[in-house]
């Protein structure tokens, strides 16, 4: 019983590990992100995976598509930045859209925020896996499912014998 307790602390500190490095190796917060929405269609669709990079030297371009937390939100938005903003002291303000909304995205920035800046973004989107996110959202959806699914990973790990 020792043996599968340190077995499955081993495998989530390594997870950890795995997250953690891809937070250095990728410069953003959140490496990984989940589409919880229809409003990057077609682009994106509820539950592709994508994969962000924040590098703070490059700058950020009309097209590009910005993964931003807006203060009072606890939930990232993925969507494309439309106009570029940029002053003549050399700040960047930018505007943002999903490409499948009427409408920019002024309504959901913080009450009196017109642009978004650099430090709002968490990532840009450098690659995807379509509905590979499903699992999460479903997860979300029924928090009981994730819970026996939680239990069954853990009971596995903890009875599972080693030959």
């Amino acid at each position: 019983l020792y043996y599968q307790v340190l077995n499955f602390a081993m495998i989530v500190s390594s997870a950890l590990m795995i997250w953690k490095g891809l937070i250095v190796v990728t410069g953003s917060e959140s490496p990984i992100v989940v589409v919880l929405s229809g409003s990057m269609e077609p682009a994106f669709h509820r539950g592709d995976l994508l994969f962000l990079t924040n590098f703070h030297d490059d700058p950020i371009r009309a097209g590009e598509i910005v993964v931003f937390k807006v203060e009072g939100r606890d939930i990232p938005i993925v969507h494309r930045v439309i106009k570029i903003h940029e002053k003549e002291n050399g700040d960047i303000k930018f505007l943002t859209k999903g490409d499948n909304n009427e409408v920019d995205d002024r309504g959901l920035y913080k009450e009196g925020q017109n642009w978004l800046e650099k430090k709002d973004v968490v990532g840009r989107a450098r690659g995807f896996l379509p509905y590979v996110g499903m699992v999460t959202i479903i997860m979300n959806d029924y928090p009981k499912f994730k819970y026996a699914l939680l239990a069954v990973m853990g009971a596995y790990v903890l009875l599972k014998r080693e030959s």
